[in-house]
């Protein structure tokens, strides 16, 4: 995986922005940490760093090829997973390969079948390439957003770049948020509105999408976008595609130059990824995240049912991989809250940030590439909201019920003329308003795409944010199989019936899972990301949080009611209902004012009236 960047401008060139573009770069090193090269044309400067995967020496960005009158530079943070398919076919059209780079076939297809390659391309990337004499950039994103791609447009220059933190660094847009952005960090934090940056100017392309920027100006769209279509294929031959597809994704996803190994919680997605990766690797590492006396503390509850510890054992022995359980202490986690901000460029969710952060660190040390088990909850409905009928029909996002407890923590009047209810309710209508529905089909299968749609356009691309940052500021490459579009468009048509098959969550993937995993492993019910439990947790938040609320200088301050806050402080249950999802209830809350606190100061953000 890389980090990209680069700025565009046709009518005073960007031959003064030499430092502009460097800072960029340099701001993405743990992105890239293995090399790192530009490009400058008059009107155009291009940026890459590079963590080396595939073809060390044939890879190399930014990456130029001359073909008839035109000259296309490229730079590109991703990985394609159908490379030896695609450069077939363009040796069959008389292209000549130097190597097996998937750059190389990425610059070439796009060479010889311009916009239109985005549907041969089976991989997770985010891309830009110049054209000259032309002048035009264009600009592409992967079908599920897996890698991230930011813009900003200000004084005639077009700005772009794998996060938001390097076109901060570029000193050309300022680090303002309005109302608008305290409200994307308070009423929907950690998650945003699908293409906002949350910083004023700072927009964020959406995933399938792609775009043309030339003196003419940008022009955006949608390649890609989910369907409903009606489902014919029987049960058998449902749960025998879900087993291809998914198998085939995985193996895709294992090609490598360097060492992979894979996340192992012991849950089922996780599971069956090391099981058919341990077919393929002969002696593949699997490594699990564990805190400081979880053993002790951890007690049983709805969202978290049971321990991982006894069910990543029966994976690990069953799959014969080399496992390795990576313990956090406590204090270290609550300091690398800090740390994850940076990583992120934006508050986020607070400790299961932090922990993941680490966790990266520690596998880096074993392997430079890593698969894990993000999307098949969304796909497969495996979260409790798919299947609790309290939670199912509530008209609002379902993994936050708390927008007034929320609002509570804001200072009165700092969101102008904002109703905080109708600001998410309405992102939520939009969504499900954008749902795509088969005329007249069953109300439960037209609920069910609406969560389907909810999730992949919220809730998951908040996941996979957290997971590209984290694992990209620890120069890891993490690979996501079960976010293979091909996989995400077929499940979108699966009735709920058979995707419940069995009467049990994620049903349609435990059956296709029988013969690959022990019976544990298969019928065990659904347990998120591990957290920690320990009360010291707690305590050092708490602590941090009462210090920022004391301290006169805190940013925090201007943005919040203080004595409401101080309230939530001295209730230990204010969030006994989770903020976010499953994870974030009263320390998270904590750790994640404190994240705020940070993040205002870490780029002296200025809050515009």
């Amino acid at each position: 995986m890389c980090g990209i960047s680069g700025i565009i401008d046709f009518q005073n060139g960007v031959s003064g922005l030499d430092e502009s573009i460097k800072k960029m770069n340099d701001s993405m090193r743990s992105r890239g940490p293995d090399a790192e090269g530009t490009y400058q044309t008059e009107t155009a400067a291009l940026a890459h760093r590079r963590l080396i995967v595939i073809d060390p020496e044939n890879g190399a960005q930014p990456m130029t090829r001359l073909y008839k009158n035109n000259k296309y530079t490229l730079i590109y943070n991703g990985e394609l997973y159908n490379t030896s398919e695609i450069a077939s076919e363009l040796s069959s059209h008389g292209y000549r390969l130097s190597g097996h780079s998937d750059t190389e076939v990425l610059l070439l297809s796009y060479i010889h079948w311009g916009e239109a390659c985005l549907d041969k391309l089976n991989g997770i990337f985010a891309f830009g390439i110049y054209i000259e004499p032309e002048n035009k950039l264009f600009l592409a994103r992967d079908r599920l957003g897996v890698k991230p791609l930011f813009y900003s447009y200000k004084n005639h220059k077009f700005i772009f770049a794998s996060q938001i933190g390097a076109i901060l660094a570029s000193g050309l847009i300022p680090p303002v948020i309005d109302r608008y952005g305290i409200a994307e960090v308070f009423l929907l934090g950690p998650g945003r509105t699908p293409g906002c940056g949350v910083f004023k100017e700072i927009n964020e392309m959406l995933p399938g999408a792609c775009a043309t920027y030339s003196a003419q100006g940008l022009h955006m769209k949608k390649y890609w976008n989910l369907s409903a279509c009606d489902h014919t294929d029987s049960p058998a031959r449902t749960i025998e595609h879900v087993r291809g597809l998914v198998e085939d994704s995985i193996r895709r996803q294992l090609v490598s130059d360097v060492p992979v190994c894979t996340f192992l919680s012991g849950g089922l997605d996780s599971s069956v990824i090391t099981a058919i990766a341990s077919k393929e690797i002969k002696n593949l590492h699997s490594f699990s995240v564990s805190y400081t006396d979880n053993d002790k503390y951890f007690k049983a509850n709805y969202f978290q049912p049971g321990n991982d510890d006894k069910y990543i054992g029966i994976t690990s022995r069953h799959a014969c991989t080399t496992h390795h359980v990576v313990t956090l202490g406590i204090m270290e986690l609550a300091d690398a809250l800090m740390g994850a901000v940076d990583a992120r460029d934006l508050p986020g969710m607070a400790d299961v940030d932090s922990s993941l952060l680490l966790f990266c660190e520690e596998i880096k040390r074993h392997a430079t590439v890593a698969l894990s088990g993000e999307c098949a909850d969304e796909i497969f409905g495996g979260y409790p909201w798919y299947n609790d009928p309290a939670i199912f029909e509530r008209d609002e996002f379902p993994w936050s019920h708390s927008t007034s407890e929320r609002f509570s923590m804001l200072k009165k009047g700092i969101l102008g003329n904002i109703d905080p209810l109708e600001y998410v309710q309405e992102r939520y209508l939009d969504t499900i308003r954008s749902t795509s529905k088969n005329p007249g089909e069953p109300h439960m299968n037209g609920r069910m795409r609406e969560l389907f749609t909810l999730n992949i356009n919220w809730f998951m691309a908040t996941l996979l944010d957290r997971k590209d940052r984290m694992s990209m500021a620890g120069g890891l490459e993490v690979r996501v199989p079960y976010c293979d579009y091909r996989l995400v468009e077929y499940a979108y048509n699966i009735p709920w019936r058979l995707k419940k098959l069995g009467g049990r969550e994620k049903g349609i993937l435990r059956t296709a899972a029988r013969d690959i995993l022990p019976p544990e492993i298969v019928e065990r019910k659904k347990s998120p990301y591990p957290k920690t439990h320990n009360p010291l947790y707690l305590q050092i938040v708490r602590k941090r949080l009462h210090d920022v609320l004391s301290d006169k200088r805190s940013p925090l301050l201007y943005l919040i009611d203080k004595k409401n806050v101080e309230e939530i402080l001295e209730n230990k249950d204010a969030f006994s209902k989770p903020m976010y999802g499953q994870l974030m209830t009263t320390p998270q809350v904590y750790a994640y004012l404190l994240q705020v606190d940070y993040w205002l100061k870490k780029f002296n953000v200025e809050i515009m009236d």
